[in-house]
């Protein structure tokens, strides 16, 4: 990608707006939370610079207060975000091609970021990749600034933050929306809801989410090498006729 894009940044900045609320927000119901653990901005700013993990931030803060292992702590690391491997899987040609910018997208990649990046259909390789970067970043800073602010004013101001999660809840459920309304086949999302449905009740909802996403991922595998089979298939019948 050669130059600056106003226009990739606009519509990046556009498609990132639905998560400001929600990043500023609980980002600074973080920075507070660890102002009110003892730790100074700047520990929160560092950690959400490089850590960037949403949940596992919150329980990083009892860790750090509690002074626990650091084999524990990469530990949980690893089995709270091992989600993100396989969001990874649908973009590893998109990031591979993106050249530098590949560990950003690799660091960057949240739950609300890979849902709306799903959206980003109808536009050349390129220009999708450029917006996907901007809408990254955007992300980011926004994550940042929220944990920023409440670092510096956790102390200072009386906050209470409870139900801002649920900012999250409603943003998957509008994406979700978004997502059946635009595509057609809707197997996946019904398969998604079937096989979350089912894993949550059997392994609870503090661990389903890593069982179910391996499950559906299999599922739809299976499913699309047998579609392309399919369609093999249709296409030398028709080429016989």
């Amino acid at each position: 990608m050669t130059g600056i894009n106003i226009n990739n940044i606009r519509i990046g900045f556009v498609r990132a707006l639905p998560i400001f609320f929600s990043y500023v927000f609980i980002g600074m119901a973080y920075g507070i939370t660890m102002a009110e653990s003892g730790f100074s901005w700047y520990w929160s700013m560092l950690i959400s610079l490089f850590v960037y993990t949403g949940a596992y931030q919150f329980v990083l803060i009892s860790f750090l207060a509690g002074g626990v292992p650091m084999l524990t702590l990469i530990m949980t690391a690893l089995l709270m975000n091992s989600r993100q491997s396989f969001y990874g899987l649908t973009f590893l040609k998109d990031f591979n091609a993106m050249g530098k910018r590949r560990l950003f997208m690799i660091h960057s990649l949240t739950d609300e970021i890979y849902a709306i990046d799903c959206t980003l259909v109808g536009m050349p390789d390129e220009q999708r990749r450029d917006v996907m970067f901007w809408l990254a970043l955007f992300g980011w800073f926004f994550w940042n600034l929220g944990t920023l602010l409440g670092g510096l004013t956790g102390q200072l101001l009386p906050f209470n933050f409870e139900g801002i999660d649920f900012c999250m809840t409603a943003l998957f459920v509008t994406i979700f929306m978004d997502q059946w309304e635009r595509i057609k086949d809707h197997s996946p999302a019904a398969a998604g809801l079937a096989v979350g449905g089912i894993c949550l009740f059997i392994f609870g909802p503090s661990s389903f989410m890593l069982p179910a996403l391996i499950i559906v991922s299999l599922m739809l595998l299976i499913f699309d090498k047998y579609k392309g089979r399919a369609d093999k298939n249709a296409d030398k019948k028709e080429d016989r006729h």
